[in-house]
């Protein structure tokens, strides 16, 4: 940690007494004796919220380093979630492909378990990779986000490990957790690294570019897993990835951390709390001695407080808690406004139907007249996955000229006008839906779903890239927790749509499915038009809020 970026305790003592002669004219009368110390205190240790938490000063600033810098941080971040990606896809995939590839039979024999405890390894997985973020992002908030990334990413090699070697169905599964909260972080706080380097009128560049690489994952998965399945085993795909993230992780060694304790409110109030926290605890101490005493005589005891104030222990050298830090305050105020929860549905909805198409298309493509492998399916995903890069290298681009066009237009940009980009891929999308959905029920050629596979991806990611670039900027100062958020509805979305892939595919048919998913689609549209249009509103409402009741307390 670098301690010339912490605010201390010993500034704010300083401050303290600098302020002191002040305090006694705000509202009260020199003379009056009656002044209580609780509220001395509190007008000492108040400190005015900047007006802009991005922008404070800080020594190194991250977002004043050179491009090859901030380049090689977006490179290896990427490299990370990419690796993450395939960890879920490479196991997951192979399973749905288990009557073209002997390794689940290879799995129920070596450890004896059943389709169900298989079933529970794959579900739980997506399950916790959803949940775990919100944990990181409080952590990133105390340690920075280099601690998260060499923590995280050791849990995944070590995990890998260990799968590959697994003896039992459980400890292949406790595996798969422990992957699952190691990969986790990458996902989320990769985001929030960004947010840390760059302005908000690169980011939607900056982010379609680090999402390209992980949304190969579905498509590179059958055909890195099938390939290692068959040259080695089932376990050859956990020790292969094992080797991928050992190499990221001694990339992250090289990484220079780009948090910046200054620029999170959630740091910030915890150094604010525990202050004032220490400075009452103190003068309750002096108090008790302080009967009808005159106001001088009051004076002379607060002059006495302050130097054992000063001979506490700074703040930076106290040991903050994921308690100090309150993750679930944050994560409160982020849900509370309306124009974050109705993205963040939008957001969920859009990685939902993406979990739901790449394991459908498995099923589909594996059965007659196609009946391919794992190869051969992976092919065909490379169309969706394709799309999907193109959609999120170049509809991140779109939005920051979407920013941009605004600002020129009206002087000044919201953060709402980034999701004028996602208006051209509004009717893209639920129509190549129902295309996909009907020809994969025709059992047309090959072709036609590659075709309707791209366009899905490509539009959806063109979508998905700008709500979460607007996430990162409607949250100021929160960006880590707003991420976290975004992770966990979009990580309780994927285990729905896993959970429901198959029965629904089974009951109402590739055509059926992705018809109702056309309309799921016409609804996130609806969600995203209405925070472009009332979210700077809702989002200036809950500002105005949180700004009276930092207020109050």
């Amino acid at each position: 940690m670098q301690d010339n970026n912490i605010l201390t305790s010993s500034t704010a003592v300083s401050t303290i007494h600098d302020r002191a002669d002040s305090v006694d004219v705000r509202g009260h009368d020199k003379h009056d004796t009656s002044v209580p110390m609780a509220h001395v205190v509190s007008k000492i240790v108040e400190e005015e919220q900047p007006p802009d938490i991005e922008h404070v000063y800080v020594q190194d600033d991250p977002r004043q380093w050179s491009k090859r810098r901030k380049t090689f941080t977006l490179v290896i971040i990427a490299a990370a979630a990419l690796i993450s990606m395939l960890g879920i896809n490479i196991y997951n995939q192979v399973y749905l492909l288990d009557d073209v590839l002997a390794a689940i039979d290879d799995i129920k024999a070596e450890l004896h378990a059943s389709d169900q405890q298989i079933s529970l390894s794959l579900s739980v997985s997506i399950l916790v990779q959803g949940t775990i973020p919100l944990f990181w992002s409080a952590v990133s908030e105390i340690h920075g986000r280099k601690f998260v990334y060499l923590i995280s990413v050791s849990f995944y090699v070590i995990a890998c490990g260990v799968a590959g070697s697994a003896s039992t169905m459980a400890v292949l599964t406790g595996m798969r957790v422990l992957q699952a909260l190691g990969g986790g972080a990458v996902l989320t706080i990769g985001a929030s690294t960004l947010a840390d380097i760059y302005e908000p009128h690169e980011r939607g560049r900056v982010v379609g570019i680090y999402y390209a690489a992980p949304l190969l994952g579905p498509s590179l998965g059958p055909l890195i897993g099938g390939a290692a399945t068959q040259l080695f085993s089932w376990r050859g795909t956990f020790y292969l990835l094992c080797i991928f993230a050992g190499v990221s992780l001694f990339s992250f060694v090289f990484f220079k951390d780009t948090f910046r304790r200054e620029r999170s409110l959630s740091y910030q109030g915890a150094l604010q709390r525990a202050t004032k926290e220490r400075a009452e605890k103190l003068c309750a101490e002096a108090e008790k001695s302080l009967k009808r005493e005159s106001y001088e005589e009051k004076r002379d005891t607060m002059d006495s407080v302050i130097p054992n104030l000063e001979a506490q222990p700074v703040l930076d050298e106290m040991k903050l808690s994921i308690k100090d830090i309150r993750p679930i305050q944050p994560l409160i105020a982020v849900l509370r406004r309306k124009n974050n929860l109705a993205i963040l549905l939008a957001s969920s909805a859009l990685f939902g139907f993406s979990f739901c198409i790449t394991y459908t298309v498995v099923r589909t493509l594996a059965v007659q007249p196609y009946h391919y492998d794992s190869f051969q399916v992976g092919l065909v995903l490379l169309s969706f996955g394709v799309g999907c890069m193109g959609g999120s290298l170049i509809g991140g681009r779109w939005s920051d000229y979407s920013l941009a066009k605004y600002r020129l237009a009206n002087g000044r940009t919201n953060s709402e006008d980034r999701l004028q980009s996602t208006k051209p891929m509004m009717l893209v999308l639920p129509l190549s839906l129902i295309a996909y959905g009907w020809m994969a029920e025709k059992k047309v050629n090959v072709g036609g779903l590659c075709v309707a596979l791209f366009f899905a991806g490509f539009s959806s990611i063109w979508i998905y890239s700008s709500t979460l670039a607007y996430v990162v900027d409607a949250n100021v100062g929160r960006s880590s927790t707003a991420v976290a958020c975004n992770a966990l509805l979009r990580g309780v979305a994927g285990f729905i749509a896993a959970e429901i892939a198959v029965p629904l595919q089974d009951g109402l048919g590739d055509g059926g499915l992705y018809t109702l998913w056309a309309g799921i689609m016409v609804v996130v549209n609806a969600l995203v038009l209405l925070t472009l249009h009332k979210g700077g509103v809702w989002r200036e409402a809950a500002e105005e809020r949180e700004k009276n009741q930092r207020e109050k307390t």
